[in-house]
This record gives structure tokens, sequence and C-alpha cells, in this order.
């Protein structure tokens, strides 16, 4: 599966992906706003069938990003962003690859909503977030204890109807 743009191309994560997504994961400026998972959860995502891991590369074929969605098996119709993360900030990529999911999960599956959580001091993110279509559905609030102190997060979705392709 690839998913492209003018700037971007989406495509499934490979093994060999995992050392940069790791990589990505632990960098100084990503860590204090999303989760870390072990290569074997990651690994496990590759073939999860519930999960799509993608890797985002620019059009120079260099790796500056990666997206984790998860809920394809999911009832009720709901894709959650798990995690979107770039190595590269300030080049709009988030922002493009935010995009390139909309359009691929609603024009490809039956999904009725695209929804993720954001912690609360993650103003760049929400921005990136409400500009491409979410909406803040509500906080919830000290869900997660960072191991030093409780952090609350915001709850945002996209409905296939607020969806303009």
């Amino acid at each position: 599966m690839i998913i492209q743009s003018k700037i971007l191309d989406l495509r499934k994560t490979q093994i060999n992906d995992l050392a940069f997504v790791l990589e990505t994961e632990t960098d100084p400026n990503n860590i204090p706003f999303i989760g870390q998972w072990t290569f074997e959860q990651h690994l496990e995502a590759l073939t999860n069938e519930n999960m799509v891991h993608l890797t985002i590369e620019n059009k120079q074929g260099n790796k500056v990003g990666y997206v984790i969605l998860t809920g394809f098996l999911d009832s009720n119709k709901a894709v959650c962003v798990k995690r979107i993360t770039t190595k590269i900030k300030g080049q709009g990529y988030g922002k493009e690859a935010m995009k390139l999911i909309i359009k691929w999960v609603f024009e490809n599956t039956e999904t009725h909503r695209i929804w993720l959580d954001v912690k609360n001091f993650n103003h760049r993110a929400r921005h990136v977030y409400e500009s491409v279509g979410f909406i803040f559905e509500g906080t919830l609030r000290d869900c997660f204890f960072n191991g030093e102190r409780f952090e609350s997060l915001s709850v945002m979705s996209i409905l296939r109807h607020e969806y303009k392709g």
C-alpha cells in the first residue's frame, strides 16, 4: 500500500524501518508528546489485521516519520490515529500525512469516525488536527501517568460526513 501526494509517500512499514521508527519515537523532541513501544510491539503491529503501520517518506526518499492506525476491525467503524510523529519538524509533513490518512481511510474503508487523543499541552499537534477537520470532543482529565505526574488528553475526531474530499 502506498498513499501519495506531491510531497509525501506513506507506505507500509517494513521490519527494516523499525530502527528508524524507534529512533523517531525516542527522539527528545517527541518523547513528551507520544507513547513509546518496544521493538516487539511495533513488529506485532506490522502483521496485526486491526492495525496499519505506515512509514512517511518525502519525495527525496528520506524517512521523515511514521503513523499507526488501529480499529480496522471495530464494529463501530471507528479508526484511531494511535500515533503520528515526524523526525523532521516545520516542513508541513505532519499536516500532509494527516490529510492523506483521512482521505485514504474514508475513501478505502467503511469507517464512520476517525479519532485520536492528544496531550493537552501539545498545542502544535492540536492546531494541525483542527486544520485538517478534527473537532475537539472533550478532555480525559489526568488519565495518563508519565512516571512523574498525571497528564490530561484531548479527544478529537472527524466524521465521514465532515470529510471534504
